[in-house]
């Protein structure tokens, strides 16, 4: 009978260390032998050497291979889709542009050339285009309509939410607004202008729907417009703080003017600082002063750039009319890349211009500095201010776009107008106004200007209640903005106080009703420090060391 082997019996025991460092001799029976085993490693001793990893530790591992793999392939798939999405924005931007330069367009607004409606934007005379076709000139031909305007006529073309009635309207607001839909998708440097004198009316609080992520420069234009000895540093300090309050996130503020070309250094340093490369799109509301201001960009950056004095030649058409620019207009003005681009201007219905026939568009517009204008005067009505109780129980009208009635208030109350020179104030009783309105308005109280005018006016359909909670101290309360037209200064003690003047009587509140067309809008706002003596009431406000540091820094 053969000898049953023993070494089955291992497979079936617990594999250990102690098993495996020293084995058992009955386990292992052998027969006698003339050699004797091997000695046993004397690197290792009892207890020592690796130990396999239990089946834990193995699953654990594999665990943690898997979630690293799988973490590996996440980050690779991000790495992917940026790269499609940025290829794909490549790829739209390519083929704007491709269809842009496909597209010839008048260099003055911006409209795409045409030769079939004589009347509309765009048009050329038919042997003039086929002519600079032919020679590749289209690029250098201005239209119809920019020829007329820059020889004075108003010839408006915008209509809609936001565009103007009178004269004929080829497109209409959503569509220029659409047009720079695309800002919100493209990385690119934003120069947001406001004009002064209609700070608020012009101010696009929501330009981020526009201008997406991208920086912002805010250059504030006209203010060459500003009373004289206008102290600037009170001004820009009252815009910063306008702008903090607004929550706007700017790089930072330049105070210009495109007539004097007060700023414009600063702005052309600071857009080249924060260019890197990118497109620079100048955006604003209509009538704000961007082609003006291109202007004045060009002419003082041909000094030192060569790109620049060649883009003065066909640079974007001026003019009093708002809505003159009809489409983006591509200006090679930078020879270290990325281009200037002049934009439609924003419409916005609740502005003076949004509601006055086209003839009458000039009267809004101021072409010199701006003089206050204070009320009441001497005399009303041919009984002295103390007779008449001051302002109280009187009616102004601002031309045919504003009335105000003082209701209630001190005898020294005082309301100075800034805006157009064109636009006379009268002054009436209260209880007379309405009379006064009817049998006035297209004649002496304009625009609307004439009988046409008057008979579709809708009137001042709209009425604002303001309650002005004033303090005793020197100089204005506060601002009262009418969107598209100018400003009143309010000074609850701008007259000096006569014998009968009784300060016990004296409520601390003035109390005004403000009248304009149904859209127009009505600000009350901080007062704007301009002229003389601001200096004697305008105060600074105090900042902490980081407050300071987080607001935009000014410059003029």
């Amino acid at each position: 009978m053969a000898p049953v082997s023993h070494t089955l019996s291992l497979s079936l025991l617990p594999f250990s260390k102690t098993l495996v460092s020293k084995p058992s001799l009955r386990a292992f029976p052998c027969r006698a032998s003339s050699t004797p085993p091997p000695p046993p490693p004397a690197a290792e001793s009892e207890g020592a050497g690796a130990a396999a990893p239990t089946r834990g530790e193995v699953f654990l591992e594999m665990q943690r291979s898997s979630a690293a793999a799988a973490q590996i392939m996440k980050d690779y798939k991000r790495q992917e889709d940026y790269r499609e999405r940025k290829k794909k924005r490549k790829e739209k931007k390519l083929v704007r542009a491709k269809v842009a330069s496909n597209v010839a367009c008048c260099y003055g607004c911006g409209a795409p050339l045409q030769i079939e409606e004589r009347d509309a934007p765009g048009f050329v005379e038919p042997e003039t285009y086929e002519l600079k076709k032919r020679h590749h000139q289209l690029k250098t031909v201005l239209c119809g309509r920019c020829r007329l305007l820059s020889h004075g006529h108003m010839i408006t073309a915008v209509g809609g939410h936001g565009g103007y009635p009178g004269g004929k309207q080829f497109i209409s607001a959503e569509e220029l607004r659409e047009k720079l839909s695309h800002l919100r998708r493209d990385k690119v440097l934003i120069v947001k202008l406001v004009d002064i004198v209609d700070f608020n009316g012009s101010f696009l609080s929501r330009v981020r729907d526009l201008a997406g992520g991208n920086p912002i420069i805010l250059v504030i234009t006209k203010v060459d417009l500003l009373p004289r000895d206008t102290d600037l540093n009170c001004v820009g300090d009252w815009v910063v703080q306008a702008v903090v309050r607004k929550k706007l996130n700017v790089l930072s503020v330049h105070l210009t003017s495109s007539k004097s070309l007060v700023g414009i250094t600063g702005v052309i340093s600071a857009i080249q600082n924060e260019k890197k490369g990118r497109d620079v799109y100048i955006l604003g509301s209509a009538n704000v002063g961007k082609s003006a201001f291109i202007s004045a960009l060009l002419k003082t950056m041909a000094k030192n750039d060569p790109a620049a004095e060649a883009a003065q030649k066909y640079k974007p058409i001026q003019s009093a009319v708002p809505g003159t620019t009809l489409g983006p207009i591509q200006i090679e003005a930078f020879v270290g890349g990325g281009k200037l681009y002049d934009t439609p201007g924003v419409h916005l219905h609740h502005r003076q211009a949004a509601v006055v026939d086209a003839n009458d568009l000039t009267a809004l517009a101021p072409q010199s500095r701006l003089k206050p204008r204070y009320y009441p005067v001497p005399a009303i009505n041919g009984l002295t201010r103390d007779a008449n109780n001051g302002l109280n129980g009187c009616s102004l009208f601002w031309g045919g776009l504003v009335r105000i009635d003082v209701i209630k208030g001190p005898k020294t109350t005082r309301l100075t107008f800034y805006g157009p020179r064109r636009l006379q104030i009268s002054t009436v009783p209260s209880n007379e106004a309405d009379d006064f309105y009817q049998k006035e308005v297209g004649l002496t109280l304009t625009p609307p200007t004439g009988k046409d005018g008057s008979e579709t006016w809708p009137g001042l359909e709209a009425v604002r209640q303001l309650q002005i909670k004033y303090t005793k101290q020197n100089g204005p309360t506060c601002d009262i903005a009418i969107s598209g037209l100018g400003w009143i200064s309010v000074e609850p003690f701008g007259l000096p106080a006569g014998e009968d003047y009784d300060d016990e009587e004296d409520t601390g509140e003035l109390h005004l009703a403000v009248h304009v067309p149904k859209p127009v809008e009505v600000f009350m706002r901080p007062p704007l420090p301009v002229g003389k003596g601001v200096e004697s009431w305008y105060q600074y406000a105090e900042l902490s060391e980081k407050e300071e540091e987080s607001r935009p820094k000014w410059f003029y």
